[in-house]
């Protein structure tokens, strides 16, 4: 039996390719995939000036869709189940995985990365995809592929973000979300959703701003050069108790640096390789204020998307998607890059 997948070949080349249909660990589930999400990490590896691995690679983590086999091994799951795919494939027998820390399990070494479909074993941009059974998360009948698949990590990794900060979000607090693209729009919903902040939403491009406000923003900010100043402006000068940051440039995490309150949070959550430039010396000017925290956030773990999907379900939580057939997964990529996607890009087999 085979099937289509959108596979890396080589270094910025994506292949539609007739390969054989995953064979069953006693521990997997085959997952008739009904749409997979592309995220900005999908377009980093596809840019990659090196092979990813030595065969062919099938791209995408977020991925919803039907049971359509179960493991020999495997309790509690049945064929028909709707879901979505946990995208941190740990161990779950580690002290972190037992802890609920699964997204920094132990056996993913120093990296912290445990394996993620797409990025290592073969992923979700394809007609099935061979998951393990514990990542299956269900989701109610009403929640449609297209919305839900980006659920696993547009929804995951702010969810995760927003609640290592919680302590700072108290109500009347102010958090700032920046860049309000796949994971920023969802963002913007979840501190609505959670907390009773007032959300500031920074971005460079008008209509992202104005998805911003759909999304339940009190305030946008195109971003300048005055952006830290003017959020310093809206908080009586204090700063903002929280600040996420999902695009992580240089330019982006410096005013996440210089709009933080003190014993603010900062959460760095994009993957622009930006430096903070914080240094040991005394607090003031510009940089990091006295008892402001730092944190690089990585993905989340099984209970923040469990509480996701449920927030999704109550009519609370909407990713915004554009659908592309798998075979344009090359056009999805290209607008994706040149940041004309609002909200997901979404690939429907």
């Amino acid at each position: 039996m085979t099937m289509r997948a959108m596979q890396l070949t080589g270094p910025g080349t994506l292949e539609l390719r007739t390969v054989p249909v995953p064979e069953l660990g006693p521990g997997d589930l085959l997952l008739r995939v009904g749409a997979a999400g592309i995220c900005h990490s999908d377009s980093f590896v596809l840019s990659l000036p090196f092979p990813m691995s030595e065969k062919p690679l099938t791209l995408g983590h977020e991925i919803a869709g039907t049971i359509e086999a179960v493991g020999s091994a495997v309790d509690g799951r049945s064929a028909g189940e709707r879901g979505i795919v946990y995208l941190c494939w740990s161990c779950g027998e580690c002290r972190e995985c037992l802890r609920g820390n699964e997204n920094v399990c132990l056996a993913a070494g120093r990296t912290a990365m445990p394996p993620c479909p797409g990025l290592g074993p073969d992923g979700g941009m394809a007609e099935y995809v061979r998951i393990p059974a514990r990542s299956f998360v269900p989701i109610a009948e009403e929640l449609d592929f297209a919305h839900a698949a980006p659920l696993a990590d547009a929804a995951l990794t702010p969810m995760h973000a927003i609640r290592g900060a919680m302590d700072q979000l108290w109500p009347g607090a102010t958090a700032v979300a920046i860049g309000i693209g796949g994971l920023g729009h969802v963002a913007v919903q979840l501190l609505k959703a959670l907390t009773e902040t007032t959300v500031i939403a920074v971005d460079v491009d008008a209509d992202k701003l104005a998805l911003a406000t759909e999304c339940g923003a009190d305030i946008v900010l195109k971003a300048d050069e005055n952006t830290a100043a003017t959020i310093l402006e809206l908080t009586g000068g204090r700063g903002a108790e929280a600040v996420f940051d999902f695009v992580g440039t240089d330019p982006t995490v410096k005013v996440a640096v210089e709009s933080v309150a003190p014993n603010g949070a900062v959460r760095l959550v994009g993957l622009g390789g930006g430096a903070t430039g914080i240094d040991a010396g005394p607090a003031g000017g510009p940089g990091l204020p006295w008892g402001a925290t730092v944190r690089k956030s990585y993905g989340g773990n099984r209970s923040d998307l469990v509480d996701a999907v449920a927030l999704a379900a109550a009519g609370k939580l909407r990713a915004r998607v554009e659908r592309f057939d798998l075979a344009d997964a090359r056009t999805a990529f290209d607008r994706l890059d040149s940041g004309a996607v609002r909200g997901r890009a979404v690939l429907i087999p």
